[in-house]
């Protein structure tokens, strides 16, 4: 018995779905989606009874209660609304003819004049609807194997990136995106991969829905960000590895960020007091960078670069190096007082003075295609400066933090080696997966064979010491 009630209770829901409306063109007619479904209602005698009649029905599951659907509402006699009139939707199973069908509390409720059951029409069109609702009613039965649902949203514009099957229908599945979306102005769907045609990373794109303007503005980490785009790199799905390797690093520590982009790393660090030297080679995401540093107003901790990442990276370590022989390695902060209404004025506390390191503590190399293979720069990074670093002092060499993609499998243990093996080939040192201070950590799946990987370990004393070395750009850089 309980199990007949079940089928029938769920049968009943299913009046709930949207209508089927497909077409050949899955052509999108918004009025096609209103549905007209004939339920039953609790009228509210007196209006001050609303909540405890909800709470009644509630405990009887006799309460219509669906997402995004609002189950108080005017009551159907518009004399009776007029008054303020209320009356609670409730689920199907509950007739209003046939008495059979109530709990014996709602019988009760009944008879006492507190409520009445009556018929209710209720209407459903597109603006109920989710996404998913629509596109599973108007796409043809052979595409819905998988509804698009993945998509990235960067300020106001929507990045698909559609499988072959659904490019027939990739209008409507924008227009739908747009319609249930608020924040969404633009749809574009990617053409080809990122950095086909460009060393910048940036990707071919169509517009699907509204206007093509990749001019956005984002929040991550309490810190905005304003940016073209069609130009410069942007990555939302990277938010978790911003904020990890953000978490590793400490005020008043230095921190090289070779291939920086528009500076998520390089500017939350900024904002909690660590020293960063951000370099980017591109000039888009440089000139945004910059507006960045300055919005959220960590210009005394963060100084940007255009540079080439291979002579960055010893041009940083050396920067820091003559900054402490010729003592311009502090910045002034300015005291910050709070001014009081009713007290004299005090005199303002002396600024703040912070030091600078002269040695980086960690290098971030955000570039997974081809990062490993800067770091030849490495070689002879402190050629001369040993006694800058233990054992001399308490001073340990740099982590590097290098991003690259390799396989998968479910351990990584097969990609650890390979990592380290090209890590190996490229610094001329070997790098082991079992070496202390080396880590390999999974940042995320970017493809059904495919996953990027991080890469951490410590500047080998052999490298950072050794002669300084010519960097020659590798075959995969000459490329891009």
């Amino acid at each position: 018995m309980a199990d007949e009630t079940l089928v029938a209770s769920l049968g009943a829901m299913s009046l709930f779905r949207p209508p089927i409306v497909r077409s050949a063109t899955a052509a999108l007619d918004r009025s096609l989606f209103s549905k007209t479904i004939p339920i039953s209602a609790a009228r509210i005698a007196n209006p001050r009874n609303i909540a405890k009649t909800r709470t009644l029905l509630q405990k009887t599951q006799e309460l219509l209660a669906l997402e995004r659907l609002i189950n108080v509402r005017p009551d159907p006699d518009a004399s009776l609304a007029a008054k303020g009139g209320k009356c609670l939707l409730l689920k199907p199973e509950v007739k209003a003819g046939d008495s059979s069908t109530w709990s014996s509390d709602l019988q009760a409720a009944v008879k006492a004049e507190e409520v009445g059951v009556i018929p209710y029409e209720l209407t459903l069109d597109y603006k109920y609807w989710t996404y998913h609702d629509v596109m599973t009613s108007l796409l043809p039965e052979d595409a819905l194997g998988e509804v698009p649902v993945g998509f990235a949203i960067v300020g106001h514009v929507a990045h698909l990136n559609l499988r072959d099957e659904y490019l027939p229908y990739k209008k409507v599945i924008a227009e739908v995106l747009v319609d249930k979306n608020p924040g969404i102005k633009t749809v574009i769907n990617k053409i080809d991969d990122v950095g086909t045609h460009s060393e910048f990373r940036t990707f071919g794109y169509e517009v699907l829905a509204g206007p093509d303007d990749m001019n956005v503005e984002v929040s991550e980490a309490d810190c905005d960000f304003k940016f073209d785009y069609s130009k410069v790199y942007w990555n939302t799905r990277l938010q978790t590895e911003h904020k990890r390797l953000v978490d590793l690093f400490n005020p008043g520590e230095v921190v090289c960020d070779v291939m920086a982009g528009i500076g998520p790393f390089a500017v939350p660090a900024g904002k909690k007091g660590v020293f960063v030297w951000a370099n980017d080679l591109n000039p888009e995401s440089y000139e945004a960078m910059k507006w960045a540093i300055n919005k959220n107003k960590v210009t005394p901790f963060v100084r940007s670069f255009n540079e080439d990442g291979h002579t960055f990276i010893p041009h940083a370590a050396d920067d820091l190096l003559s900054l402490s022989q010729s003592n311009l390695n502090t910045i002034t902060l300015p005291s910050r007082t709070r001014r009081s209404r009713t007290l004299p004025r005090a005199p303002s506390p002396p600024p703040t003075i912070l030091t600078i390191p002269s040695t980086i503590s960690h290098f971030v190399m955000n570039l997974p295609a081809i990062a490993i293979d800067f770091l030849g720069s490495f070689n002879g990074l402190y050629q001369s400066h040993e006694r800058v670093f233990e054992p001399h002092t308490e001073v340990k060499l740099p982590m590097i933090h290098v991003h690259c993609f390799s396989t998968k499998s479910e351990d990584n243990v097969r990609e650890g080696k390979e990592i380290c093996e090209r890590i190996s080939e490229s610094l001329d040192f070997v790098i082991k997966p079992e070496d202390e201070e080396v880590s390999i950590h999974e940042v995320r799946d970017v493809a059904p064979k495919k996953r990027m990987f991080c890469a951490s370990f410590r500047l080998p004393r052999e490298v950072a010491f050794r002669e300084r070395r010519p960097v020659v750009a590798t075959k995969a850089e000459e490329s891009l």
